[in-house]
């Protein structure tokens, strides 16, 4: 499994692999090298809400309560509030990081995918939500909606294209 957290301001990357006997946890600070870890489920228990583990030597007792992506995790007498993007979470963060109908006069997609289905044509006036396409990537149908309220200029793209990160799909003008 496959995750990014945020806590305390910095980014980390996390990779977790189970097997019959130990979690393989794999941490990457941003900007930093990978660091591995072999938790082995000898060493591990859960019991109502929380799990305990000893790790280095050390006892953990750990409980977590949260949902969306923000999660507070209490360990070692204090509470720590973390952030977690799965899959779904980061793939919607990188299509909106292409570029919205923000500051920009197109729309474009941050990551690579084909286009199955738009909703709109040039001299289309779209109101902020509407959806103007959709997009598969990572095997995920996502609905691309007008951040802002817009005249369809040019519609750069047709239904199954295969785009690239970075594509400009959607040209348009801003209402005054």
């Amino acid at each position: 499994m496959y995750f990014e957290a945020k806590l305390n301001g910095n980014k980390y990357k996390v990779d977790v692999h189970e097997d019959r006997n130990s979690w393989k946890v794999s941490l990457q600070q941003e900007g930093q090298d990978w660091i591995h870890h072999d938790i082995s489920k000898n060493d591990y228990k859960s019991a109502e809400e929380y799990i305990s583990f000893l790790f280095n030597g050390k006892s953990y007792l750990i409980d977590v309560v949260g949902q969306d992506t923000e999660y507070t995790v209490y360990t070692r007498n204090s509470f720590r509030t973390i952030n977690i993007f799965n899959d779904e979470m980061l793939l919607h963060a990188s299509l909106k990081k292409g570029g919205g109908m923000g500051a920009e006069a197109h729309l474009k997609t941050g990551m690579p995918g084909k286009i199955i289905e738009i909703f709109v044509k040039p001299g289309d006036k779209v109101k902020t939500g509407k959806p103007l396409l959709i997009m598969e990537a990572m095997k995920m149908e996502n609905e691309m909606r007008a951040q802002a309220d817009a005249t369809i200029k040019e519609v750069c793209v047709k239904q199954g294209d295969s785009v690239e990160s970075g594509a400009v799909l959607i040209k348009f003008e801003k209402e005054k």
